[in-house]
């Protein structure tokens, strides 16, 4: 699944999932611009690959975004692959409905759906001016098929995410980019290693908490894998799908 010399952004890319996608297309020699909110993280990671480059990025911002790719094709000049991967998740993103405030429901929304609309979008633009095809792969998650107590918002953005996919493959087909997405189940991050008893503190019951089918949590590196597989000439005729690593979570 070679994609060697390709630029992609991956957002989020310094840390967790993010990092995880960003060493797997590394590995394919892919050209990487990793954009995080803390941009610190970003640049850190950017030093463990041999052609990388940072940036800041509010994903909640649309001028942010559109700086983000403006400063991508300045610094590679070209665009192939776009990784929607940074959301609000965790503890940011969990709250009870009924106490949900105005300040909660933007962020995750601002954030989780609108950003990767935007991200999309920018990154579309500038693939059908250039007249080259293109890969966007959204990480959404298994929460947009299954409920999560005090996310709502979260797994109602996650769906969101699918269903987005969906209708910009159809509509970016005939310029040749291809949208998918990722649904990763539970993955070993630094943020998510004690989740279920951060939700427990935060008010949820843990009575609807799925376990694994293969008895253990997944690794950032097996998402990436999976990004770099819908990313590659190999997934030529995928657009349009959301594949599941989640380890069996949601087949039963």
């Amino acid at each position: 699944m070679s994609l060697n010399g390709q630029v992609a952004i991956v957002t989020g890319g310094g840390t967790g999932i993010g990092l995880g996608i960003a060493r797997a297309l590394a590995a394919r020699g892919v050209l990487l611009m990793l954009a995080q909110r803390r941009v610190e993280f970003a640049e850190t990671a950017a030093r463990e690959f041999s052609e990388a480059a940072s940036a800041a990025v509010d994903l909640a911002d649309p001028a942010s975004i559109e700086a983000l790719i403006e400063a991508t094709l300045q610094r590679f000049g070209r665009l192939d692959i776009l990784v929607n991967n940074a959301s609000l998740t965790g503890l940011p993103a969990v709250s009870g409905a009924l106490d949900a405030t105005r300040a909660h429901v933007d962020a995750v929304v601002d954030v989780n759906l609108k950003g990767t609309f935007y991200a999309s979008q920018f990154a579309a633009r500038r693939m059908v001016a250039a007249g080259t095809p293109g890969a966007i792969v959204n990480i959404s998650s298994v929460g947009g098929y299954a409920a999560q107590e005090h996310a709502s918002l979260y797994c109602a953005t996650k769906a969101a995410q699918i269903s987005l996919t969906q209708s910009l493959a159809l509509e970016w087909a005939p310029h040749g980019i291809r949208v998918n997405c990722v649904a990763p189940g539970d993955i070993r991050t630094e943020a998510s290693a004690e989740i279920v008893d951060e939700l427990k503190s935060a008010g949820s019951s843990g009575r609807y908490l799925r376990v694994t089918p293969l008895g253990r949590r997944g690794m950032p590196e097996e998402v990436g894998h999976a990004v770099a597989f819908l990313a590659s000439p190999e997934a030529s005729f995928i657009t349009g799908s959301t594949l599941l690593v989640d380890g069996g979570f949601l087949a039963y």
